[in-house]
C-alpha cells in the first residue's frame, strides 16, 4: 500500500536514509519489512516512498549504473536543497553471487563496491581507469557499519562488482573471480549509486541477496522470490543498525 504525501513535506525530522533499489520489486521487498505503509513524494527528477517512524527514503533507482547515479543523485541533490541531506545512502537488491562463497539464498555486504568493467582493454589485458590515470573503481563503505550489518543479517562481507552486462558465461564468471579474487556478488547498480553518494560527500552501503549464480545464464536456476524474501528479512533486522548508525561513528 502506498500513500500520497504531501509536497514539501521533507523535514529534518524525516528519515536522511536513502534506499536504492533497481526496480520497483527490490523497493517493495524492502518496504515489506517494515510495519507502516509507504507515502510517496515526488521530488524533481525523482519519485521516493518514504516510510514513517524512522523508516529510509525509498528509491527505484533504475537498472544499470548510469541510470541508477542519476536518479540517485536527484535524490540527493533534492535532499540537500530541502535543508535535509541525507547522512547514508544504502544500494539494495537481488543479485549473482560468485559459488561457492556466495550460493542462492544468502546475502553479501559490501565492503568494496567496484566498477568490473570500467576501464580499457589492451592487448596486455584489462586496464582499470585508475591505471589510466584517472577516475576511480572502488567505493569503500564505512567498516563499522559493514561489520554492523554482516552481524545484524548474517551476510557476509567482501566485494561486490558493479556491471553494465550480467555475466552470462562460465569464461566470463572465471575471469571476474581471476581479476577480483574477493568478490562474492555482482549487480547493475552499485557502483553508480556509490558514485552519486561520493559526489554528494554521503556515505554508502551495498546489500545483496544471492538469486543465481555467477556464470553461464540459466533462468531455471533463478530463485527470485527466496532472493526478494531474504532481501525483505534482511532489511528487517538491519533497520535498528541503520537507525542507530551515524556519520560520525568513530567505529564508522
Amino acid at each position: 500500500m502506498v500513500l500520497q504525501a504531501e509536497e514539501g513535506q521533507l523535514t529534518t525530522s524525516s528519515p536522511r536514509i536513502l534506499v536504492a533499489t533497481a526496480v520497483p520489486v527490490e523497493r517493495d521487498a524492502v518496504a515489506r519489512a517494515f510495519p507502516e505503509p509507504a507515502a510517496e513524494l515526488s521530488r524533481p527528477g525523482t519519485v521516493l516512498h518514504r516510510l514513517p517512524d524512522g523508516g529510509p527514503d525509498l528509491l527505484a533507482a533504475g537498472v544499470g549504473p548510469a541510470l541508477a547515479a542519476a536518479s540517485s543523485a536527484a535524490a540527493l541533490t533534492a535532499a540537500a536543497l530541502d535543508g535535509a541531506p541525507y547522512a547514508l545512502v544504502v544500494s539494495a537488491g537481488i543479485g549473482g553471487g560468485f559459488l561457492p562463497d556466495a550460493p542462492v539464498g544468502s546475502l553479501v555486504v559490501a565492503d568494496e563496491i567496484t566498477a568490473a568493467d570500467l576501464g580499457a582493454e589492451t592487448t596486455d589485458g584489462f586496464l582499470p581507469v585508475t591505471d589510466l590515470g584517472f577516475g576511480t573503481v572502488t567505493h569503500h563503505p564505512p567498516a563499522g557499519l559493514v561489520a554492523a550489518a554482516a552481524t545484524a543479517t548474517g551476510a557476509r562481507p567482501g566485494t561486490v562488482l558493479t556491471g553494465s552486462t550480467v555475466t552470462g558465461t562460465a569464461e566470463r564468471a572465471a575471469l571476474l573471480r581471476a581479476r577480483h579474487p574477493r568478490a562474492l556478488a555482482e549487480a547493475m547498480e552499485g557502483f553508480g549509486v556509490a558514485e552519486a553518494a561520493a559526489a554528494h560527500g554521503v556515505p554508502v552501503l551495498e546489500l545483496r541477496a544471492v538469486s543465481n549464480p555467477v556464470g553461464p545464464r540459466d533462468r531455471a536456476a533463478w530463485r527470485i522470490g527466496e532472493a526478494l524474501g531474504a532481501l525483505t528479512d534482511a532489511f528487517g533486522k538491519l533497520a535498528p543498525v541503520l537507525r542507530s548508525w551515524t556519520p560520525h561513528d568513530p567505529h564508522g
